[in-house]
Order: structure tokens, then sequence, then C-alpha cells
């Protein structure tokens, strides 16, 4: 389908912009919708040599968790059988499925208190609108296009770690520079070097960052959401913390654009991905300069669940 222009959307009261009942009343997955078979098939064309790369980084990678809310897994490995021959079984307890790369669903996050995507409520959420498991049936399989702003020459040198804001204007240069156009359903998979910067640190350090978080993404502003909406993409992914700036501006004066995931998540239907490792795949995309693949993703069939671990591949 054409969607609308984000200047032609319908806009609330408060200056919000809305993309609710455009994919219909029931719709529970977004801008995923633009995912269609062609593009699917258009991406599949984009695998030419063979070569994959993982994006989830570990399940423990960020100890103590970057959000006090969760806590870390606990992995037991459980033994089994009589014989000399011992089976050996998983299990995770205390698991959050977004203690490390992740998907926000929908029902992530509101548009304002109590009133989540397409209208709904959180009874609404409750019952399963909204939920990952909309995901699962399909899948996220779809054109990922890198733009790797740490590889920028004027990227700050603290842009790995602290609040620096990545503009429009920083994702076009990323975007230029990479001799990328944007397609109907891709992925806007964003590299900051968050990830990579936080492997490198000492225990101290993680344990400050989790008491005082503070990491790059992109800008909250109306001119991200306008750019990102315009581009077509079906997702944004990052290797940060929220893939926006942290942390949010909740003042009055910056509303409803100062904790972006308020539009993208609640308003414009977007997925969001978040501590994505990007490493190996941007090293690969410098080395061969194509920053174009398959993005395949298999969230959690979880019934009415919130997020999911990424599971992704990008295959080139």
């Amino acid at each position: 389908m054409k969607l609308p222009a984000y200047d032609d959307l319908a806009f609330d009261a408060d200056g919000a912009p809305s993309a609710w009942g455009l994919f219909g009343l029931d719709d529970s997955i977004g801008r995923l919708n633009l995912i269609t078979p062609e593009t699917v098939l258009a991406a599949v064309a984009l695998v030419r040599r063979g070569v994959s790369f993982g994006l989830d980084a570990a399940l423990d990678a960020f100890d103590p968790p970057l959000d006090d809310t969760r806590a870390p897994a606990r992995h037991r490995v459980l033994r089994g059988g009589e014989t000399d021959v011992t089976d050996l079984d998983d299990a995770l307890d205390d698991y959050f499925p977004q203690i490390s790369s992740q998907w926000d669903s929908l029902a992530h996050i509101a548009a304002r208190p109590g009133v989540f995507y397409n209208g709904r409520s959180l009874e609404d959420i409750e019952r399963g609108a909204n939920t990952i498991d909309h995901w699962n049936a399909r899948g996220v399989v779809t054109r990922g296009v890198l733009l790797d702003v740490a590889r920028a020459p004027s990227h700050p040198r603290d842009a790995d770690h602290g609040p620096v804001a990545i503009s429009v204007d920083d994702l076009e240069a990323a975007r230029e520079r990479a001799g990328l156009t944007y397609s109907p359903g891709c992925a806007i998979v964003v590299r900051t070097g968050f990830v990579a910067w936080y492997a490198g640190q000492d225990h101290a350090t993680r344990v400050a960052l989790s008491q005082r978080l503070e990491a790059p993404g992109i800008e909250h502003s109306e001119a991200m959401a306008r750019y990102l909406w315009d581009s077509g993409a079906a997702a944004i992914v990052s290797d940060s913390f929220a893939t926006e700036v942290w942390p949010p501006d909740f003042s009055i004066d910056a509303e409803p654009f100062g904790f972006l995931h308020r539009v993208l998540i609640g308003r414009l239907g977007f997925a969001i991905g978040e501590l994505w490792d990007l490493e190996a795949l941007a090293e690969d995309c410098a080395e061969d300069g194509v920053a174009e693949f398959l993005l395949a993703s298999a969230p959690l069939h979880l019934r009415g669940g919130i997020g999911s671990p990424a599971n992704a591949l990008a295959l080139k």
C-alpha cells in the first residue's frame, strides 16, 4: 500500500502524528505490514556470497543489566539419564527476553498513559493485541541497510558510550557514504559502536552505567520521526540501549517527541531493535563496500509477549 507522507498524517491536539487505522483497526504489527512477498524476494536476491552474521549479543553480555528493572538470567545445565552417557538440558531462571539484543513489540510502550498503538487499552494488550507473537507468525525477513555512523570521520570520540544524539543529517551522511537508498519495508540498522565499547569496560564501569545510564542514539525530534516515516522503512535497529539517545527528555516542553518510543512505537507502529551486535557485519560491509543484506529474524512465539530476543541473522 502507498502510505501518506508524514505531514499528511492525522495529528492529535498534542501535536503527535498517528498511523492508527492505516493498516486496519485490528492490526497488531504496524509497519511490518510493509514487508510483502515482493519485499522478501528482493531481499533474498541480495545474498550473493553465501556468508552470514549472527546479530545477537550474548544473553549475559550486559551485566549488570542496563535496565535496573531487569535481572540477569541464571543459566543452569541439567543432567539426566542413568547411563554412562549423561544427557544434558538447559534451564533459564528469571529470564527477561529483552535483557540483551531484542525487539520491542507494539505492546512495549504506550502512546500516552494507558493507550497503545491503534488505540488499544492495557486490557486489550492483556488479551493479546500488539504482542510479539503476531510477529512470530510471519517472522521478520526483509532488506537491511547498515548506516555505520560510528565510522564517520566526524563521529565524536565519546559517541560510543555518551548521550550523543544522532541527527537526521548524520543518518543521511552515513546513507550517502554507503551508496544506499531506502526501500519499502526495509530495516534501517544504525551502528553507534556502543556494544563494542561496552564489551571492553571493566565491572566498575558497567555497574556505574547501570545506575546512571547514558547512551548514544537517534535524536528526540519531530525531524527524526518525519525522516523515518517517509523513508518507507518497517524497522529501526541499533547497537545501542534504546536506539534513541538516552536518557529521554521527559519535560513538558519536549512532548511529544522527547521520548521518541511513544511516537515511533505507540503512534507510528515501528518495529524497534536494540542492543544488536553489529561489529562483524559492519567490518564485512566496510571491506566489501556492500552495506545491504538479507535480514532474517525469528521472534519468540510467546503468547502475550512484550518483546523478544532478536534471533537475527544478516546474510550477504
